[in-house]
């Protein structure tokens, strides 16, 4: 299909997990409603952003995946005829846990995962006491609609990450989100976060020529010290904006895109054609120190 309409689900999350299960499948149906054919959740949908500390009764929060959490989603997906892009705190052994996104095939199909490869460790977000780096490499999902490739968060930042999916047949790039601002942050600083968040995506479009698609959530947690802002949107394989959502509110954005523009974008402004592959090996190492 060239045409898919992409539904895009903002929410805020609460303490109780199941309440937020619940809460992600009505806004999936209301996606659905609307005409959406692949709905992709925020990041870590099932609970607040518990990163902001390092506790270990957090790690309660994890479950296998495939799991109770995809099963139910299995089967809304199957129901509703949608794709479902779903991220969850992924337990895989003890001791072992992972930032993971499913995948579930329209029909219900559980098609594979994808497990977070940039692990973030800043104050408020800190990932590296809860995720081990993914280890199954960069991925994509041949759907009834389209092939995704999903990244999430902090594989926000990395051009490698992008070009690498992209080259491996993505025609969409889906990243699933949370990120925010300090309460006591002044705006101008906020403007200036929010809008570099959303230029390296969108640079990720161009220089791919494919469309992403970039979902976060919404709201104040962490006793009021975060406000997640929310600015979820689509951008075209040029950049430009084709939905941006709000900053403060919960949405549910069905946008239609059509893929063929790939090849349109791709033909007229061939970067594809251009890279010179033999001269790249210097990208592998940390840093270039001078011998």
């Amino acid at each position: 299909m060239s045409k898919v309409k992409i539904g895009l689900v903002q929410t805020t999350c609460s303490a109780n997990k199941a309440e937020n299960l619940a809460k992600a499948i009505v806004k999936i149906r209301e996606a659905a409603a609307k005409g959406a054919q692949i709905v992709c959740l925020q990041e870590l949908f099932t609970s607040l952003y518990f990163c902001d500390v390092e506790d270990y009764d957090n790690f309660q929060l994890a479950e296998p995946i495939p799991g109770d959490s995809t099963n139910a989603l299995s089967k809304v997906a199957a129901e509703l005829n949608v794709v479902i892009i779903a991220s969850l705190f992924e337990k895989r052994a003890q001791g072992l846990y992972h930032n993971t996104t499913a995948v579930l095939d329209a029909d219900g199909t559980y098609l594979g995962k994808y497990r977070k490869m940039h692990i973030p460790d800043d104050p408020a977000y800190y990932e590296k006491f809860y995720f081990t780096p993914g280890d199954l490499g960069y991925k994509t999902f041949k759907t009834k609609y389209a092939t995704l490739g999903v990244l999430i968060c902090w594989d926000q930042w990395y051009p490698e990450a992008a070009r690498i999916t992209s080259l491996m047949g993505a025609e969409i790039l889906f990243y699933p989100t949370a990120i925010g601002w300090a309460t006591s942050q002044d705006e101008a600083t906020n403007t200036e976060q929010y809008n570099a968040w959303q230029t390296i995506q969108r640079s990720h479009a161009v220089a791919n020529g494919v469309h992403v698609v970039s979902v976060n959530r919404v709201g104040l947690e962490q006793n009021g010290a975060m406000k997640f802002w929310g600015g979820s949107f689509v951008s075209n394989p040029f950049g430009s904006l084709l939905y941006k959502a709000s900053h403060d509110a919960e949405e549910v954005a069905v946008v239609e895109i059509d893929t063929t523009a790939t090849d349109r974008y791709r033909t007229h402004w061939p970067f594809m054609r251009d890279r010179r592959i033999d001269s790249y090996q210097p990208v592998t190492k940390r840093y270039i120190d001078e011998d």
